[in-house]
């Protein structure tokens, strides 16, 4: 496998070990449900999207681009039109460099899925 192959494998490793990241937050009182999806030119975004009683949606999500001469890596968590949680954007030159971002986003967003959940569903009652 030449380079290029093996960092295309390698991202989509790592972008199938997020989603399982995110996917994996769960909360008792609200529905939930993973979701990936292509971001033309070149990217993909992850996650995981709760639906609270009141009908709102807030996804939690990670994303991987490919930009000019690099990689963008975002992550964070969103109610409707409201950011609740916004990781600063990140480029890299290399794609290892992106990719380990990229894991390290994941595992915060899916931290904060438990806390963020809580507190909305307080603002309810």
């Amino acid at each position: 496998m030449d380079g290029e192959s093996l960092a295309a494998a390698n991202l989509l490793v790592a972008l199938s070990r997020a989603a399982g990241i995110l996917a994996e937050s769960r909360h008792p009182f609200v529905r939930s449900a993973p979701f990936s999806y292509l971001m033309p030119p070149a990217g993909a975004r992850v996650g995981t999207l709760f639906i609270l009683p009141d009908g709102r949606e807030v996804a939690f999500h990670v994303s991987i681009a490919a930009t000019d001469g690099g990689f963008r890596v975002e992550g964070g968590v969103t109610a409707e039109a409201d950011d609740l949680m916004t990781l600063p954007p990140e480029t890299f030159a290399e794609i290892e460099d992106a990719l380990t971002v990229l894991d390290d986003y994941a595992g915060e967003v899916a931290q904060a899925a438990g806390r963020l959940i809580d507190r909305l569903l307080d603002a309810i009652v």
